[in-house]
């Protein structure tokens, strides 16, 4: 099955409607580093974990799954489709593509 991506201007656009939840699946100390507001952090490792977590999160609206550039959450999107979720999308770009098309204020690294 093939993952489903999402743009960031089109994640922009549904975090201003609320009908998206972030999930940034980097470490601790690149969500430190560079962020998107009211992202749910967990990294990729601890995701299987906290599936119940992330169903509540997420209920009634798209989860979009993000990384640095796409590679890292494109695998947890796959996983999530796997187990279950319907509405998940990749952020193509990761946070690299926010900074630099939507929220230069973002740092990049």
């Amino acid at each position: 099955m093939a993952i489903q991506n999402m743009s960031v201007q089109e994640l922009a656009s549904r975090l201003t409607a609320g009908n998206a939840c972030v999930l940034d699946v980097r470490e601790p100390w690149e969500v430190g580093t560079a962020c998107i507001c009211n992202a749910l952090a967990i990294p990729m490792n601890d995701v299987p974990d906290r599936l119940d977590e992330l169903r509540a999160a997420s209920d009634g609206k798209d989860l979009v799954v993000m990384c640095h550039s796409g590679q890292r959450s494109g695998v947890i999107t796959r996983f999530l489709n796997q187990a279950g979720f319907d509405r998940v999308f990749n952020l193509d770009g990761g946070i690299e593509a926010w900074s630099q098309e939507i929220d230069p204020s973002v740092p990049s690294y």
